[in-house]
Parts: structure tokens; sequence; C-alpha cells
């Protein structure tokens, strides 16, 4: 899927991906999560990459594992906060370490990053 990073791209990036995993047969839980952490990872995408650029976000199903990338035009490298509760952000990378089996990023060769995470949905 590709959308414009834009404020409405998470929640259409959230709806995409949920279909897909469920498409593919993973429900409950597993499938909530994998949406919360796909919208944590496009929302940003659109707040750290350059705004109106594309944002490529894919899906893959291999057996019980799920991996979600989310590849943006912007040069940032994720890191895991862990602000203070009174701050308004900076929680979403914290819920991608805590929920995902595996994450990591990568740069892209073009100039961009790609973040990604996995659930292994047996876990």
């Amino acid at each position: 899927m590709v959308l414009t990073a834009e404020r409405s791209a998470p929640r259409q990036a959230r709806h995409w991906v949920m279909r897909a995993v469920a498409d593919a047969g993973v429900g409950g839980a597993s499938n909530q999560v994998i949406e919360l952490l796909a919208g944590e990872l496009v929302s940003n995408a659109v707040v750290h990459g350059p705004a109106g650029e594309p944002v490529r976000v894919a899906v893959r199903v291999d057996g019980s594992v799920v991996r979600v990338a989310v590849t943006d035009r912007g040069g940032g490298v994720p890191r895991v906060r862990h602000p203070g509760p009174t701050e308004p952000s900076g929680r979403g990378m914290a819920l991608v370490d805590a929920l995902s089996t595996a994450w990591g990023s990568a740069q892209t060769p073009g100039g961009g990053t790609t973040v990604w995470f996995e659930v292994d949905t047996d876990a």
C-alpha cells in the first residue's frame, strides 16, 4: 500500500493492515496488536518524514509470523523513548518494542528509512 504522508495515513494503514492479516487467517488479539503497531509506524513516518511524500506499507505473513514494514523518504533512525507521564508523545516505539516479537530499521538505498516489526501469532 502506498499512502501520502498526511494526517489520515495512519488510520488508512491500520484498516488495510487489519484486513490483510485477517484475510490471512490472523484474528483476535494478534490482529489488534498488529493493527496498533502498524498505525504507530505510519504515524512516525508522517511526523518524522517529509510531508506529502509517499509512505509505503508492506505486510507479509509467513506461517505464524506477521511482518509489517513501513518505508518513508526521511532519514531518521527510530529509537525507543521513555517519556514522562505528562509528555504528550514519544511512546510509539516503546509500544513496538514491548508488543512485537522483533523490530528493526534500515536506511534505503535511494534515501529514506524502512522500519519493520514482527509479531509471532503463536507466542
